[in-house]
């Protein structure tokens, strides 16, 4: 019997299929009738700010579209994995994505997104960082219109330590001082074996005037200034300073540890500040920040940038509006409300002057400062490989030998680059 319904089953899927088909990404019919439902994917926001500006922009089409917000995993390997299987089944229903500024190189190079020309690659140009348009660029294509940046402070307790430390050698003598003396003292950072990792060795390294790709990106740079980035991370491993889970930290167990009262610094983003005031206001009133500590005295941190650039994708039914959409998305209005509710630092520079952010935003000059100094992650379109072996090899960062980590790094990251072997 299961056989000889198994043809009419089939038929019957095709049929659905073929309906499927015919509808647009709302569900309704593709004949143009009604405005068309723009579906946007992004990663998950508990503030309500990414809702708000979809329903705003909906509303400023007159009509002519609606936004809806799709929320993506909420790990950064969980949001590209999701995006992935979609464009790569050429899903007309992604019409525009939040990629990680890591993903444009990929996205770009495999036809999954679309470029950006003339007066709306002006626009989305105008005002916004030169890094974080940077990150949205490939091949001198402007392929997505980055949404927020991002970047990391040093944060503190002035009770603690009344002058932040201006170096990781001064911040592992300020913690060593603190332990002796019975005090919280723990400099949290991201440690586990993720992206976070990747990044803290990424900005080491480009403190110490390095990086970890050539600059054509065809192989592996590293050299001296990774051997020091990966000598500060056993440090720090080895020192008082580290907190016993070091190896499993990352950004939110970071910020946690602070708030509990164990940890007298922290290296992370701007999200602290606004979660240290509602969960602690009575740390809050000794809560402080600073650069991020330098490598060497002499040469300011380079810290990598973070953040989000929008871009099209390849197969959307609409890709006129979903364009004037993105643009209206990462607007001046939408990025202030982002930066406020949200807590994500502008990609618009204009904005870091304005009133209306400054007044919440006390380290706005700071963020902008070191945005201005960033440093990238390896520009390619392996990156995902490359970083899953950085984090690889440094962990867990207690276990890191500078010149052998690196020794083996180099390696890892020329087959990652070729694609040969398996990856960690």
């Amino acid at each position: 019997m299961p056989k000889r319904r198994c043809p009419r089953t089939r038929a019957a899927v095709l049929a659905l299929a073929l309906a499927l088909t015919a509808c647009g990404s709302d569900g309704t019919s593709g004949t143009g009738t009604g405005p068309a439902t723009l579906d946007w994917y992004n990663f998950p926001d508990d503030s309500g700010a990414l809702q708000q500006a979809a329903d705003a922009c909906g509303r400023a089409s007159g009509g002519r579209y609606t936004i809806r917000y799709n929320k993506l995993p909420r790990t950064a390997d969980g949001q590209r994995q999701q995006l992935v299987r979609r464009l790569a089944a050429r899903d007309a229903g992604v019409d525009i994505m939040g990629l990680d500024v890591t993903w444009a190189p990929e996205f770009a190079e495999a036809g999954w997104i679309r470029e950006w020309t003339g007066a709306q690659k002006d626009e989305v140009a105008a005002d916004t960082l030169p890094a974080a348009l940077q990150t949205a660029t490939w091949q001198d294509r402007l392929y997505a219109a980055p949404y927020n940046s991002n970047t990391q402070l040093l944060w503190y307790r002035d009770d603690l330590t009344p002058s932040p430390p201006r170096t990781w050698a001064d911040l592992l003598a300020q913690a060593d001082a603190l332990a002796q003396s019975n005090k919280p003292h723990y400099v949290e950072v991201q440690g586990a074996q993720y992206e976070g990792l990747s990044v803290w060795f990424n900005t080491l390294v480009s403190s110490a005037g390095g990086s970890v790709l050539t600059p054509d990106a065809a192989a592996p740079a590293l050299g001296p200034p990774a051997v020091t980035a990966a000598g500060i991370i056993r440090e720090l491993a080895h020192s008082s300073a580290a907190d016993p889970s070091l190896a499993n930290q990352m950004e939110d167990q970071n910020r946690l540890a602070l708030e509990s009262g164990t940890a007298a610094f922290e290296v992370n983003y701007p999200f602290v500040y606004p979660a240290m005031k509602a969960d602690r206001p009575d740390l809050f009133a000794h809560f402080r920040w600073a650069p991020y500590p330098a490598v060497t005295p002499d040469r300011p941190a380079a810290v990598t940038i973070g953040g989000i650039d929008l871009a099209v994708g390849a197969y959307s039914r609409h890709p006129d509006l979903a364009h004037e959409a993105t643009l209206c998305l990462r607007d001046r209005d939408n990025q202030l409300v982002n930066a406020l509710k949200g807590g994500l630092p502008p990609s618009l520079r204009s904005l870091y002057t304005a009133p209306e952010l400054t007044s919440s935003y006390p380290f706005a000059a700071d963020v902008l400062a070191a945005l201005d100094h960033a440093s990238l992650r390896p520009r390619t379109p392996a990156y995902q490989n490359v970083s899953i072996a950085i984090a690889h090899a440094l962990s867990p960062p207690a276990a890191v030998d500078p010149e052998r980590t690196v020794a083996n790094l180099s390696g890892q990251i020329r087959d990652a680059l070729g694609s040969k072997g398996l990856i960690p």
